[in-house]
């Protein structure tokens, strides 16, 4: 389908622009539409494309004055996490007199912010708070894959908690087992895939370490987690289980080989009563 409204924006921006073109060519059914696209609005739009094939977002053009300004924000907090924008060079402190397409997205990294802002392509934020935010000039400068991750960190620092959960990369676990109300070691005895609590913040992709309890105290299998929110209803004086989750096995560890002495010595783990996050030094050690 021709997206209708971005090719009207094209339109506008061209009338007020000088720029070197290349052709681009939309069809749908019978109709053609022929445009004269520079190379920053081509990356323009192959960015909305990204962004509504990923999360599902749509453009949204506010300002009459500003024909060319693209908002991208959550549907749920509706906060913004990139905007794209056309603009003169010298409004981002940049060298040149023909208009740049350039997207501001939001960064929390101080650090990394500086770094970034030592290397070409990257200005502090246009009309945002220069502290919090970044411009990306459009122009090839800076790669498509590394836009995309700027956008896509941007994403995950403005969504909400429940949308974060659902979006964020995948995480590495250690889950407990008790053997006094399952027979872990022989779990996958029979099966390299079973149902096991879901712990809380875990979702589909993530890694689990499994650490059975005493009298076995260490760490035994590493499962991929290829399911979640299965419903389930269980509860006693020692256990209550509200949801599963399926957990494929991808490998097992001897039982001296990540013993609770060593998890505590080595890695500083003291306890394991519910799912915890693994140190860099422990989750290398267990690859």
């Amino acid at each position: 389908m021709v997206d209708l409204l971005f090719f009207s924006k094209m339109i506008d921006m061209i009338i007020t622009r000088s720029l070197t073109f290349q052709v681009m060519q939309q069809r749908s059914g019978n109709l053609s539409l022929y445009f004269i696209l520079s190379k920053d609005m081509i990356m323009r739009e192959e960015i909305a494309q990204y962004l509504s094939k990923k999360y599902g977002t749509k453009p949204e053009y506010l300002w009459k004055r500003y024909p060319g300004f693209a908002v991208f924000r959550h549907d749920d907090n509706r906060k913004w996490y990139a905007v794209i924008m056309n603009v003169t060079p010298d409004k981002i402190g940049a060298m040149g007199s023909d208009e740049l397409d350039i997207i501001d997205v939001k960064i929390d990294d101080l650090m990394l912010r500086d770094i970034l802002l030592q290397q070409d392509g990257y200005y502090p934020g246009y009309h945002m708070n220069k502290g919090n935010w970044i411009t990306i000039v459009l122009d090839g400068t800076v790669p498509f894959d590394e836009v995309y991750r700027m956008i896509d960190a941007s994403f995950e620092l403005t969504a909400s908690a429940r949308k974060k959960q659902k979006f964020r990369q995948p995480k590495e676990w250690i889950i407990p087992a008790n053997p006094k109300y399952y027979d872990i070691e022989h779990a996958f005895d029979n099966a390299d895939e079973i149902d096991w609590k879901q712990g809380a913040g875990i979702i589909k992709g993530d890694t689990v370490f499994m650490y059975v309890g005493a009298p076995v105290s260490a760490i035994l299998y590493k499962c991929k987690v290829t399911e979640v929110d299965i419903p389930y209803e269980y509860e006693d004086k020692n256990l209550k289980i509200t949801a599963l989750m399926k957990i494929k096995l991808q490998k097992r560890y001897k039982s001296d080989k990540f013993s609770f002495d060593r998890l505590k010595s080595e890695y500083g783990i003291y306890a394991v009563r519910g799912p915890r996050g693994i140190p860099y030094s422990l989750s290398a050690a267990l690859k």
